[in-house]
């Protein structure tokens, strides 16, 4: 079993290959810190582009729902795409599209055309992660995959840190625009690496387009997703919300059964077969996903609505819990080499579990270095189990699956990232409700943040079903037990 090197830098010593994996992985990464730092610095610049384009700033929300709905529809497309035309091609095409339409973003002067720019955005970015995905599965041996995995999921933890306070600083020494002119050196920067360093690839045997499954699945998703969104904000009523989610299902369930049916189906539903792939991404991963999802949403709330903090002092605090998202990268490799897969997701999922429920019990009495100790210990356990997920779900992946695979897994993370906010929400807002209040306080967010970490805690039990040499060519460890 070759050995996984760390994974800071790109030393001499590892073979071609093994270095441009790395390359490949580092490439994608910057793609993908692009995408992760537009969705965070936007929600900064809401009410100064409502301003501008003279609508209420809740009006404004219109442009993240559209980007949301095309990314949705246009997903499970993204597979079959990079097969049938490259995924290189198609990574170039994602990257060119995001970059143009975050001009058109700029320099957009009303409502209407920020919203038909952000469509295109959102077309981009929904071909940007499942592609970078297939790039990095394609390019990377699976005694890279970790490496790897770990270099493309730092954009994820990394834009949260500076997104925020670089979008208010933007706005608030230059103008909203630049929060959007920023992604083009990055976008461009982008282009070139990925025209100079990545080759070319495509499968040989491409499959027709399955229209119906396709027309499904989006519908199904993009149902599904609008009306997870819109539980977040009950004023939007309750009945149409209940409706979408329903009709979201419904629409899914049509579009698995063509799928498992159709002798061409645009996304093969085989990988759910492979354990590993199964519990990392549907049963546990997506469960767990909601927990370590739902946390970012609430941290904020909490130290803002329940502690009565200033938005700045409670930024500070966010800090800590995505620099500690950050600390655990350079540990990673090495602990699931020495521990493995099924320990590490267990373990290390209990901490980030009973790490959620502690935010619960703190109040403004506690001592800030508690807190901070606290959030460093949540941000290091989240890091730890997002990249263990993320690797493990490709370790048994064989090639004819990897495209159908980076699709799925895309899509539910998107689930699982909405779904973990509107169970948060609908926690707080049932919680209040019940107590007749007129606005959530610490008690509400005491009951929120146990229910969300109970259910890390039954997540993290299940990956006991795992085997003990699970992923172990991917992580390099020797099961003994």
């Amino acid at each position: 079993m070759t050995s996984i090197p760390d994974n800071e830098a790109l030393p001499q010593a590892l073979p071609m290959a093994a270095r441009q994996a790395r390359r490949v992985a580092l490439i994608v990464a910057v793609a993908f810190f692009m995408q992760f730092l537009d969705s965070t610095i936007i929600s900064t610049s809401l009410p100064q582009m409502g301003q501008s384009f003279g609508v209420p700033a809740v009006a404004m929300s219109i442009g993240i729902t559209a980007y949301m709905l095309t990314m949705a529809v246009f997903v499970p497309l993204s597979g079959w795409l990079a097969d049938r035309f490259g995924a290189r091609n198609i990574f170039l095409v994602a990257i060119a599209l995001f970059t143009l339409a975050s001009i058109a973003c700029g320099f957009s002067e009303s409502l209407a055309a920020f919203v038909a720019a952000r469509v295109v955005q959102g077309l981009g970015s929904a071909l940007m992660t499942p592609v970078g995905r297939i790039l990095v599965l394609r390019n990377a041996a699976k005694s890279e995959l970790l490496a790897a995995t770990a270099l493309i999921t730092w954009p994820a933890l990394f834009a949260p840190v500076i997104g925020p306070v670089l979008g208010g600083f933007i706005t608030t020494y230059l103008s909203w625009h630049w929060n959007f002119f920023i992604n083009v050196p990055l976008g461009l920067a982008g282009l070139l690496l990925v025209a100079r360093f990545v080759t070319d690839d495509r499968e040989s045997e491409t499959k027709p387009l399955d229209w119906p499954g396709f027309f499904l699945t989006s519908l199904g998703l993009a149902l599904l997703l609008y009306g997870l969104e819109r539980l977040a904000h009950p004023e939007d009523g309750l009945v149409p919300t209940v409706g979408l989610i329903a009709a979201g299902m419904l629409v899914g369930w049509l579009a698995v059964r063509h799928l498992a049916r159709t002798p061409h189906p645009l996304l093969d539903l085989s990988a759910f077969k492979v354990l590993t792939f199964a519990i990392s991404t549907l049963v546990a991963g997506t469960v767990f996903r909601v927990a370590i999802n739902a946390t970012p949403f609430l941290l904020p709330l909490l130290f803002q609505v329940g502690f009565g903090m200033r938005p700045v002092d409670a930024g500070l605090l966010i800090l800590a819990y995505f620099l500690g998202n950050l600390g655990m990268k350079a540990v990673t490799t090495p602990t699931l080499r020495r521990f493995g897969f099924r320990r590490v997701l267990v373990i290390n999922g209990l901490i980030a579990s009973l790490a959620i429920i502690a935010c619960g019990a703190i109040s403004p009495g506690t001592p800030q270095a508690i807190v901070v100790a606290l959030m460093l210990v949540a941000g290091l356990s989240r890091s730890m189990q997002f990249t263990a997920l993320n690797t493990l779900a490709f370790a048994d992946i064989g090639a004819p699956q990897r495209s159908s695979a980076a699709t799925l897994s895309s899509m539910l993370q998107q689930v699982a990232m909405l779904f973990g906010v509107a169970v948060a929400a609908a926690i707080l807002n049932l919680s209040q409700i019940v107590r007749s209040g007129e606005a959530p306080d610490l008690m509400d967010f005491r009951i929120a943040f146990v229910v969300i970490g109970l259910i890390g805690l039954v997540a993290a039990m299940r990956f006991l079903t795992l085997p003990a040499s699970a992923g172990a060519e991917v992580s390099g460890h020797t099961a003994r037990d």
